[in-house]
């Protein structure tokens, strides 16, 4: 049977694991507003009934994680009228062009040698610790744009899961967003329509083979450890979520509170 799209959520042709990150609790009792942060995969194939959608939203600013890599494999999002797009590349899990070019060229030697026994996973793992440890302008500067003027606002990169999910978790955590709410939104991208669909040619016999996409599964995958790990790489190289926002982020008391009175209800 096929999955249907939740009755509460916009069916995009071309965009995939769009939703509105509205509702989400606080800690003291507020709730994310709607129809202010939305986040998704990237909009490079979106069609002309998305791009009305998208432009019915009143955005202000759309922040593209994607690489150089990224954006000449899928090409750039497509334009909305009055929308700044702005680009802020965060490190790809993948490794971008080279590391696609060895799924299209279907290497299964070393495909495996890189992917297989844990090795994806802890792939994912890695890249999530350094986003946090080494990503901290990019992330810094997203949530002052947000505190200032940058609602209604989308966040994406590729499938939307990992780069664009990390920054959504680093927000919500800004807003004093519960935990086990942070990761439930952030596990959403598991669902069937919103995963990201492989869009990537190869000729080779082995490209998307069975055990290629088994190897691969792992990156496509929303995990709770993933997360977890980036949750722990703040605690131990911060102490708290407090410190990391205002020491590694630097983001003020006073930036906070704009951002809160931006995005909570």
């Amino acid at each position: 049977m096929t999955q249907q799209v939740p009755s509460t959520e916009p069916e995009l042709a071309g965009v995939r694991n769009f939703r509105d990150v509205g509702g989400l609790p606080t800690v003291d009792g507020r709730r994310v507003r709607h129809g202010v942060l939305f986040r998704s995969g990237h909009l490079a194939h979106a069609t002309a009934e998305d791009a009305a959608f998208l432009a019915s939203l009143g955005l202000h600013t759309i922040f593209d994680f994607r690489n150089a890599a990224d954006q000449k494999l899928e090409g750039p999002d497509v334009e909305l009228p009055g929308v700044r797009n702005l680009n802020l590349p965060l490190s790809d899990p993948a490794d971008g062009a080279e590391f696609w070019k060895m799924v299209r060229d279907g290497d299964l030697d070393q495909l495996r040698e890189i992917l297989a026994d844990g090795k994806a996973a802890g792939r994912m793992i890695a890249s999530y610790r350094k986003m946090i440890k080494e990503r901290t302008s990019e992330h810094s500067q997203v949530l002052h744009a947000l505190a200032e003027d940058s609602v209604p606002a989308l966040m994406h990169c590729a499938a939307g899961k990992d780069r664009a999910g990390l920054s959504i978790a680093v927000t919500l955590l800004a807003l004093g967003v519960e935990r086990d709410a942070v990761l439930a939104d952030y596990l959403e991208s598991n669902a069937k329509h919103r995963r990201y669909k492989v869009h990537r040619g190869g000729d080779a016999a082995t490209a998307y083979s069975p055990e290629v996409m088994e190897l691969l599964s792992p990156l496509f995958d929303a995990r709770a450890e993933y997360l977890t790990a980036a949750l722990e790489t703040i605690e131990e190289t911060w102490g708290e979520v407090d410190t990391y926002l205002r020491r590694g982020l630097g983001v003020t008391p006073e930036t906070r509170e704009r951002l809160r009175d931006r995005l909570l209800d």
